[in-house]
């Protein structure tokens, strides 16, 4: 299995569109959770990660010149009890209101497909951290165009138990950048995640996005032992 660093995963491409990360602190002590978003069209870039108290939302930097906040304006992260669920669209809220009905993270995504921005079908990627008695478990899920055909829906599931500290998976949503853009493909990928402390993983994440396209990251780390959170937000529009 290839295992690769933060800095060397993130510069591997200038555009990976929407990530998800999540893994176990190197001490074990800790879940931790980014989600970062970057853009290419002025619309995508026209945006802001605010803080709602435990959940996440982004919101239009300059009302002005929002477009089409069909696809744009939603709830990155929301808190159900011990679940802290992480996507790149609304899929936050099916997932959300159908866990709080007592139907499973896959379940719950089986009521839905891949983004309808024709041509690119943009994959929805979701992440769920499960903590409690000092342990975690996770998932994440992608749903995306069967070789750009909109009329098939690929669904992939993957469920991590007692995930080994120091180690995240990643996800995102394109292979590359192009036009239209290729959708991510296989397993979500392994990352070492260095001994360090929250400000400064979110300084390694942020300066290894690309300059011109990244957009927002959020960062959070949850304390196995007392569910206690530490949040940070870096918004290039500010």
């Amino acid at each position: 299995m290839k295992i690769s660093t933060i800095q060397d995963e993130l510069n591997s491409l200038s555009y990976h569109g929407r990530g998800i990360i999540i893994g176990k602190s190197a001490d074990s002590k800790k879940a931790i959770t980014a989600y970062f978003i970057m853009g290419r069209s002025v619309n995508s870039r026209n945006r802001v990660f605010v803080a709602e108290g435990e959940a996440i939302r982004t919101k239009a930097f300059d009302e002005s010149k929002m477009v089409d906040p069909h696809l744009i304006i939603y709830y990155p992260v929301r808190v159900l009890g011990n679940k802290t669920i992480v996507t790149n669209g609304d899929q936050t809220d099916t997932i959300y209101e159908l866990m709080d009905q007592q139907m499973t993270f896959e379940q719950a995504l089986r009521t839905r497909e891949f983004e309808d921005d024709k041509p690119n079908f943009t994959p929805r990627i979701s992440g769920i951290i499960h903590h409690e008695n000092g342990e975690m478990n996770y998932a994440m899920s992608i749903l995306k165009s069967a070789e750009g055909d909109d009329s098939s829906c690929e669904r992939f599931t993957y469920a991590y138990s007692n995930p080994i500290a120091g180690r995240a998976k990643f996800i995102h949503t394109y292979a590359c950048d192009g036009d239209p853009l290729p959708s991510y493909e296989g397993e979500p990928k392994t990352l070492e995640l260095p001994d360090v402390d929250i400000d400064a993983l979110t300084d390694l994440i942020w300066q290894n996005l690309n300059e011109d396209n990244k957009v927002s990251l959020f960062v959070r780390t949850i304390d196995l032992a007392d569910g206690k959170t530490e949040t940070r937000i870096v918004n290039k529009n500010v």
